[in-house]
C-alpha cells in the first residue's frame, strides 16, 4: 500500500467532502457508519460471515435490569424489519498494548469519552446521529456488574462517570458499556437496542484500509496533547492523522472544549461517510473486505452477525442528505461553567427519536421551518433541588453549518479551504 500522510494536498479536480455535494465521531462510530453504507449486496453480506471472528461479541442483557421492551414484529431479511434501531456508539481509551503507544500511557482504569446515539428509522431512510457531551451533567442509575458489585447511583454527575463507574466495579467492558447504556436509556427516554465500541487502533487501521480519508482542514492545527501537526488546505489524512485530528482540543483554533473535539469527530466521520458512497469502496470487493476486516478487529459490540449485516444491507439505500450529525443541545452548566446541562430542546430531539420522526421536528434546525427567534443572553436557569438542570438558551442561527455546534447532513458545507 503507498505511504500516505497528512500533508497531501487533494488535487483540484477532487470534489472534497462538504463542499460539492447533495466526521471524533471514530472508532465504533466510524465502524458502524461504514457497515451500514458498505453491505450492498447479497455476496457482500454473505461475507460478513468471513470477518465475524474478528469481533468480539459480549452479552450485556443480564446487567440492564428492567427497561423498555420492542413491540414483535414479522421475521424479515432484516432481524429488525419494520422498527426503528438505536445503536450505542462509543470509543474507549484504553491504553493498552498497542492503544498505549497511539494514545499515551495513563493510569487507572479504562475510560470512554466518545458516546453516539445512531438511529436508523424503520423505513431504512434516514441514519441520524447525536453526540453527548462527556461533560454533560446527568442523572446516572446504579448498575449491575459481571462481577455481581452494583455502583451507586447519583443525581447529578458527569455523564462518563458511568463507563468508569462500571468499569471500576466489573473491570469488563460488558459491565461498562451496560452502565452508559442504562444512563442513555434513563436520561433519554429511548430504547437502546445495541452497542457497538472500537478502540484506537481499529481506528486507525480502518482509515488506513480506506487508503485514507479527504478532509478540509480550514486553518493550521498544531496540538502537542494530540500529537497533531497539520497545515490548512484539502488533506488525504491517514489513519495516524485522522485519530489525531478526532482527538484534538488545544490547537489554536479550538476554544479547547469537549464541544469543539466532538465537532472533530463529526466531520470526520461525515467525511469517510462521504467518501464511502463516492468511490468505489462499495462496488471494490477487495477494497471493501480490507476496510471491513481491519475495522471488525478492534470491534465489541452486543450486536449479532445478522443484526449488523441485515441492518446495512436494508438501509444501503439512504441518501446522503439524510444522514444527518449533531450534538445534543446544551448549555453551560449554573453551578460550573466547565461542564454542561441540556436545554429544553434536548426534550425535543429526544422525543422525535423515540417516536421515530426525524430529529430535527419542531427545534430550529426544522428544515420545515425558518429560525426566526432572536439570540438570547445565554443566562441558565437555577436548578431545582433534586433535579437535572437544563440551560434556558437560544442558540443563534448562524450562516454556514458548525460542526459540534449545528446540525447538518452529508449535503452541508462544514468547512471551506
Amino acid at each position: 500500500m503507498p505511504a500516505r500522510h497528512a500533508s497531501a494536498e487533494r488535487p483540484t479536480t477532487v470534489r472534497h467532502a462538504r463542499e460539492h455535494r447533495s466526521g471524533r465521531v471514530l472508532r465504533g462510530t466510524a465502524l458502524v457508519t461504514v457497515a451500514l453504507l458498505a453491505f450492498g449486496g447479497t455476496a457482500v453480506y454473505a461475507t460478513y460471515q468471513r470477518l465475524n471472528s474478528n469481533i468480539h461479541r459480549v452479552d450485556v442483557s443480564a446487567l440492564l435490569g428492567d427497561r423498555p421492551t420492542r413491540a414483535a414484529v414479522e421475521p424479515g431479511e432484516d432481524p429488525n424489519a419494520g422498527k426503528d434501531v438505536n445503536i450505542l456508539l462509543l470509543g474507549s481509551d484504553s491504553r493498552e498494548g498497542e492503544n498505549g503507544d497511539i494514545g499515551g500511557r495513563v493510569a487507572g482504569g479504562m475510560r470512554s469519552d466518545t458516546a453516539i446515539v445512531m438511529h436508523v428509522s424503520a423505513d431504512r431512510k434516514r441514519v441520524e446521529m447525536v453526540s453527548i457531551p462527556r461533560d454533560s451533567m446527568v442523572a446516572i442509575p446504579t448498575c449491575r456488574t459481571t462481577s455481581g458489585a452494583e455502583t451507586a447511583a447519583s443525581d447529578y454527575a458527569m455523564f462518563n462517570e458511568a463507563f468508569a463507574r462500571g468499569w471500576d466495579a466489573g473491570l469488563d467492558l460488558e459491565s461498562a458499556a451496560a452502565c452508559t447504556w442504562r444512563t442513555v436509556e434513563a436520561n433519554t427516554g429511548i430504547v437502546i437496542d445495541d452497542f457497538a465500541l472500537v478502540d484506537f487502533a481499529g481506528f486507525e487501521d480502518m482509515v488506513d484500509a480506506l487508503q485514507g480519508v479527504w478532509l478540509c482542514i480550514p486553518a493550521d492545527m498544531d496540538d502537542q496533547r494530540a500529537k497533531l501537526h497539520i497545515t490548512a488546505g484539502n488533506k488525504l489524512l491517514d489513519g495516524k492523522t485522522a485519530l489525531a485530528y478526532a482527538r484534538s482540543r488545544h490547537s489554536q483554533v479550538s476554544d479547547g472544549s469537549d464541544i469543539g473535539r466532538i465537532g472533530n469527530q463529526q466531520r470526520l466521520l461525515a467525511a469517510i461517510a462521504d467518501q464511502t458512497l463516492s468511490k468505489n469502496v462499495l462496488t471494490d470487493w477487495s477494497e471493501l473486505l480490507g476496510v471491513l476486516s481491519a475495522a471488525t478487529r478492534s470491534l465489541t459490540t452486543s450486536m449479532g452477525t445478522t443484526d449488523i449485516a441485515g441492518l446495512a444491507y436494508s438501509a444501503r439505500g439512504i441518501g446522503t442528505g439524510n444522514i444527518t450529525f449533531m450534538t445534543i443541545p446544551w448549555g453551560a452548566a449554573p453551578d460550573d461553567p466547565n461542564r454542561v446541562v441540556w436545554t429544553d430542546e434536548a426534550d425535543v430531539i429526544w422525543a422525535n427519536v423515540a417516536r421515530d420522526v426525524p430529529m430535527l421536528t419542531g427545534t430550529k434546525d426544522d428544515p420545515g421551518t425558518a429560525a426566526t427567534s432572536a439570540p438570547t443572553s445565554g443566562a441558565t436557569s437555577t436548578p431545582k433541588a433534586g433535579s437535572t438542570p437544563k440551560a434556558n438558551t437560544t442558540p443563534k442561527p448562524r450562516a454556514t453549518k458548525k460542526a459540534g455546534r449545528d446540525a447538518f447532513t452529508l449535503d452541508d458545507n462544514t468547512g471551506s479551504c
